[in-house]
């Protein structure tokens, strides 16, 4: 039986709401391959409820990377649009 990774998949749950949202991602596929080897009994199921908050802490994450990404998108073409609106008014000179 292999040992669960719990701890490394909680870990990166919360780095993923904390510090790096790229992490979400990652805890959210090891949780998801992790309870699938706990719930067939091919993994140590002593660490099911870490791997579960770990889970969820990376869909949140996930979730505030894309956010973020859309709303970074929306900025620049805000951006954009004031500069081009500024240029063909003759705001630059």
């Amino acid at each position: 039986m292999q040992p669960h990774r719990a701890t490394t998949i909680l870990v990166l749950g919360i780095l993923s709401l904390v510090i790096c949202a790229i992490c979400g991602p990652i805890a959210w596929v090891m949780a998801n391959r992790d309870l699938a080897a706990m719930n067939a009994g091919l993994m140590d199921p002593s660490g099911m409820e870490q791997t579960k908050a770990g889970k969820i802490c990376g869909i949140i994450g996930t979730v505030f990377l894309i956010l973020g990404a859309i709303f970074s998108v929306i900025y620049f073409i805000a951006i954009a649009a004031v500069i081009g609106v500024s240029a063909s008014q003759g705001g630059m000179q």
